[in-house]
């Protein structure tokens, strides 16, 4: 007879907890999502509203999230058409813009500093120094410290952060240009701007995010002789002698890819975690608002994202470029900020006059807010981070906010993930 395969639990069928569970699969476990939810995705999914299928929010991807297009290949997504790919091109409202030229590393990025537009000599060459220096210190710091610290340690002056600083590092770490860690800032630079040239390209996605990657793992497992339970609240877990026991059943090991502000709904009594339920108590998070605005079919970007320094409008995503949804956009407003203290139909009114006031757009004729209210953790200078391991080494943690490299984004949760994964597989 041919020994029962071991079991393993994962808690939560977002990006880490999926990517998780197709490598647990691969490797021949008997693999059982629980997901409460009713699609997959965690923060990043699939949700319908007024008959439309649209995202909780808009996020952008890089070609350096290498571990993200490696495993949608594996489970049968193709990243050349689940995505829009174009080279760096940050154009934000009044007049500066960035681009990358098709050049190989490092011309690419030496050709986009010398060319940016709407700065003065004066500014270009603060920027160059600044992102020379950086990368010629192999872009780490002695001492990390707020961006708004380091930035005037280099002398940038107030346009320049205005127009690129303060844009690029809320939308990269979700936390505001006077805490966030430049540390993390500047390990995203590493891998897009001080990588390969395809590695700053931007990917702006094609399908829905929970079709982008999670449903693809799910019908891997699936396929593996694995179950994907929807609509499945783990509300804790007990330590057996044989294992683990999750929702009456039994498992050799779990791996828990709950977001972080929910890890104690599941292990609260569970004694290895205790060292980890402590750490995070005291953690602060950020929110993300997403605004979508349905005009007439013939309003447009002349690109598939702009962004709008010196109001409350951050990024503006034309979706018709991505979706074939003409005159639907989407505001991204990252991290706490003046908008903040508004109301939705305030909030709405006030986007809705600066995008008249930009574009001369008219009144939208639907529009929706959508607010992920702890959608990552505040991302401060030397954060302490739980490792992937418990003190339990059949129980292991994966999600973005895992020890890693990276701020909360759909590469560091795959990440986690695999780590998990190896993790698992290790132990049992």
């Amino acid at each position: 007879m041919m020994p029962a395969r071991k079991r393993v639990a994962v808690l939560g069928g977002g990006y880490a907890g999926m990517a998780a569970a197709a490598a647990l699969a691969r490797a021949g476990l008997a693999i059982c999502v629980h997901e409460a939810g009713p699609v997959l995705g965690g923060r990043a999914r699939r949700i319908s509203i007024d008959g439309r299928d649209i995202d909780n929010g808009q996020h952008l991807l890089i070609g350096g999230y290498t571990g993200l297009l490696a495993l949608m290949h594996e489970v049968g997504v193709d990243p050349d058409t689940a995505f829009l790919r174009t080279p760096l091109d940050l154009r934000v409202l009044p007049d500066f813009h960035m681009r990358c030229a098709r050049l190989p590393a490092p011309l690419h990025l030496v050709a986009a500093l010398l060319g940016v537009r709407g700065l003065s000599w004066r500014e270009r060459w603060a920027l160059i120094r600044a992102v020379r220096g950086a990368q010629s210190a192999n872009w780490q710091l002695a001492a990390d410290l707020p961006v708004a610290d380091w930035l005037a340690l280099q002398a940038q002056p107030a346009p320049l952060v205005e127009s690129f600083w303060r844009p690029m590092t809320v939308a990269a770490l979700n936390t505001p240009l006077e805490t966030a860690s430049t540390q993390v800032l500047f390990n995203v630079l590493r891998d897009s701007l001080g990588g390969a040239r395809s590695a700053s390209d931007l990917l702006f996605p094609r399908l829905d995010f929970s079709a982008l990657l999670p449903e693809a793992a799910a019908s891997y497992v699936i396929a593996q002789g694995g179950e994907v339970r929807l609509g499945s609240t783990v509300r804790g877990i007990t330590r057996t002698p044989q294992g683990w026991r999750v929702e009456e059943d039994e498992f050799d090991a779990v791996v828990c890819a709950l977001p972080p502000h929910r890890l104690d709904m599941a292990l609260a009594d569970v004694a290895a975690a205790q060292p980890v339920l402590s750490m995070l108590a005291d953690w602060d998070y950020q929110p993300i608002v997403t605004l979508y605005l349905q005009y007439a079919a013939d309003v447009a970007l002349p690109q598939p994202m702009v962004g709008v320094a010196g109001g409350l409008s951050q990024w503006v995503f034309d979706r018709n470029y991505t979706h074939a949804t003409p005159g639907l956009m989407a505001v991204v407003l990252s991290a706490r900020g003046a908008h903040s203290a508004l109301g939705q139909a305030e909030l709405t009114e006030a986007i809705v006059a600066e995008l008249r006031q930009h574009f001369g757009w008219v009144a939208p004729v639907w529009t929706r807010v959508i607010a992920e209210k702890r959608a990552t953790f505040a991302c401060i200078p030397d954060l302490q981070r739980p490792a992937n391991a418990t003190a339990d080494p059949t129980l292991w943690l994966a999600g973005d906010y895992t020890a890693g490299d990276y701020p909360a984004t759909l590469e560091g949760a795959v990440r986690s993930g695999l780590a998990a994964a190896r993790g698992i597989i290790a132990a049992i």
